[in-house]
C-alpha cells in the first residue's frame, strides 16, 4: 500500500468515526430532570388523572442544551471533515511536486547517461585518430632523408663535383645509383642521389632534373617529393 492510499484509508476511518460519534449523540436519550430523581419513594407509580401537568421549564432547558451541543457537534464535524479536505488537499499537491520532482530527475539521469556515451564515444574516435596521427608521424619520420652533421661536408664536397659536369653526364649517374642495391652501410642509394642533389646548385640541379624528367620520368618525380624531406640533424 502506497502513502497515498494509506492516507486516503485513514481519513476515511476518521470521517466514519466522526459520523458515529454524531449519530450516536443524535439519538441518546434524554437526561431525567433532577425533580424527579429527588422525589418521594412512596409516591403511586400512575399518576392521578386530575393531577395537572409538571412544569416544561426544565425540559425546555434540557432541549435547548441538546440544540447547542448538537450545533456544536455539527460545526465540529464540518471543521473536522474541512481540515481532512484540506490535509487531502496538501498531501495531494506533494505528490504532484514529487512526481514532477522524479520526472526531472529522471529526465536529467537520461541526459546523463547519453552525454556519458557520447564522452565514451568521443574518447574512442580521438583515441583512434591520435593512433592513426602517430601512424603518419612514424611514416613520414621514415620516410624521411637525414643528413648527419659530419656527412653534410662530404656531400658538399660531392655536390660540387657534380656541379662541375654536364647534366646529361650526372643525369647517368643519379640514375645507375639509384638503381644499384642498398649500400653497406644501411643507406639507400636513392637517399644517396636525393642529398647530393640537395648540396648542388639550384642551376645544376635543374639541368639534371631536366635531364632524369625526359629519360626517367617516374625518378625525376621520385627525386623531386623526397627533396622536400631532406633534413639537416643538429
Amino acid at each position: 500500500m502506497n502513502k497515498k492510499q494509506l492516507l486516503i484509508t485513514i481519513i476515511a476511518g476518521v470521517i466514519s468515526f466522526a459520523g458515529a460519534f454524531a449519530f450516536g449523540w443524535l439519538t441518546r436519550p434524554a437526561p431525567i430532570p433532577a425533580e424527579a430523581k429527588n422525589s418521594a419513594p412512596n409516591q403511586p407509580a400512575v399518576a392521578d388523572a386530575n393531577k395537572p401537568e409538571p412544569e416544561t421549564a426544565v425540559t425546555n432547558t434540557a432541549s435547548a442544551n441538546d440544540a447547542e451541543k448538537i450545533v456544536l457537534t455539527e460545526k465540529q464535524l464540518k471543521s473536522l471533515v474541512l481540515d481532512v479536505r484540506e490535509k487531502m488537499k496538501e498531501y495531494n499537491r506533494k505528490l504532484r511536486d514529487l512526481e514532477s520532482t522524479e520526472q526531472r530527475l529522471q529526465i536529467a539521469q537520461d541526459v546523463l547517461k547519453k552525454d556519458i556515451e557520447k564522452l565514451n564515444n568521443l574518447r574512442i574516435e580521438l583515441a583512434s585518430s591520435v593512433a592513426r596521427l602517430k601512424e603518419e608521424q612514424n611514416k613520414l619520420l621514415a620516410s624521411r632523408v637525414q643528413v648527419e652533421k659530419a656527412e653534410k661536408d662530404n656531400l658538399l664536397v660531392i655536390a660540387a663535383t657534380y656541379d662541375k659536369m654536364d647534366s646529361s653526364s650526372a643525369a647517368k649517374i643519379l640514375t645507375n645509383m639509384c638503381a644499384s642495391p642498398t649500400q653497406v652501410g644501411g643507406a639507400s642509394s636513392f637517399d644517396d642521389a636525393v642529398k647530393i642533389l640537395r648540396y648542388m646548385t639550384e642551376r645544376s640541379k635543374a639541368k639534371v632534373l631536366a635531364e632524369l624528367a625526359v629519360s626517367e620520368p617516374k625518378l625525376a618525380a621520385g627525386i623531386s617529393q623526397k627533396l622536400k624531406l631532406v633534413i639537416e640533424k643538429e
